[in-house]
């Protein structure tokens, strides 16, 4: 069993080890005393992951505070994920803070499958892809179908800013360019990046709070599992939220090359408005990739081909 302790990628990481997780495990459920523990070979920004066994994960939260979105998944889960048309995190349990590590953590169900490919401007059609777009729309238009109880609407836990109007991520949007263009040899064109900023703040709809409505919140290649090329599942829903869901539909200038992407929003009905919006959104998150410039080079990857895609599609990129 390795001890390796994961990356540090936050000023206020709680130290997280293989040790660490054996010892949760072995305290909070004997019975699994005897199922191996290792890291996954990559883990996301929010939460260290490990195998446990077989047919386990278990999950820390990386940062404190990291056990409301632990609790949040675990209530409402249950209630959302069998209107959802592919797999979803099933939640085996949810234990206590124990071993001087501080917030809640869970164990759920593997689930087999392989992230997405994230295209490029220069990535060659591949009619593959069709049959995820219309996967991804199956997926975003159940959240968008499904009941939003006053419980949900109300709770301050399901409140997100990326459930807010765009226009609201203005300030930190133009901060986070600035950010960039302090980092060396950046990946896009930061100036047209902008330019088309400016003209997102101008779209119908970028200031307007529409009916409240589920969302993923963070639907992109690391939280999807494909299987044949089809979508098996959605992974992580600790930023599940009740807002506008225009941020859902970020993912397609991520692992969608342009036909399919033409799919995806044909299967959605979106408007032209709504549709720009997403893509001000998918442009807006590449722009916090500064955060994690030198500790997630994968993530960078990605976010620079986002960008790139987003500037294609706008007909900004040479």
């Amino acid at each position: 069993m390795t001890s390796r302790v994961a990356e540090v990628l936050h000023d206020d990481e709680i130290p997280i080890d293989a040790g660490l997780v054996r010892a949760l495990v072995d305290r909070a459920t004997p019975h699994y005393v005897d199922l191996p523990v290792r890291r996954l070979g990559s883990s996301g920004s929010t939460n260290a992951l490990f195998r446990l066994g077989e047919n386990l994960l278990v999950r820390l939260p990386r940062q404190p505070g990291g056990s409301a979105a632990i609790a949040k998944e675990a209530k409402w889960l249950p209630v959302l994920g069998p209107s959802l048309p592919v797999g979803v995190p099933e939640v085996v349990a949810v234990f206590e803070p124990d071993c001087d590590y501080p917030e809640h953590w869970s164990v759920v169900r593997w689930i087999d499958g392989e992230h997405p490919e994230v295209v490029t401007p220069k990535s060659p059609v591949d009619p593959r892809r069709a049959d995820l777009a219309v996967d991804l729309a199956k997926v975003v238009n159940a959240l968008g179908l499904a009941e939003v109880p006053s419980e949900a609407a109300s709770d301050p836990a399901l409140q997100w800013y990326r459930g807010e109007p765009l226009a609201t991520m203005d300030a930190v949007t133009r901060q986070n360019i600035g950010r960039c263009r302090a980092l060396n040899d950046f990946g896009y064109d930061l100036d047209a990046a902008e330019r088309l900023w400016d003209e997102a703040m101008r779209l119908p709809g970028a200031k307007d709070r529409p009916a409240p409505r589920w969302y993923h919140g963070d639907l992109t290649a690391e939280n999807l599992l494909v299987r044949d090329g089809r979508l098996a599942a959605v992974l992580d829903f600790g930023g599940l939220s009740v807002g506008d869901p225009a941020v859902d539909l970020a993912v397609a200038w991520e692992v969608l090359d342009p036909p399919a992407r033409e799919i995806f929003r044909r299967k959605l009905g979106v408007d032209d408005a709504t549709w720009l919006r997403g893509r001000a959104w998918a442009l807006s998150l590449t722009f916090m990739i500064w955060y994690y410039w030198a500790t997630m080079p994968q993530r960078r990857t990605r976010s620079i081909a986002v960008g790139r895609n987003v500037l294609a599609d706008a007909d900004y990129f040479g």
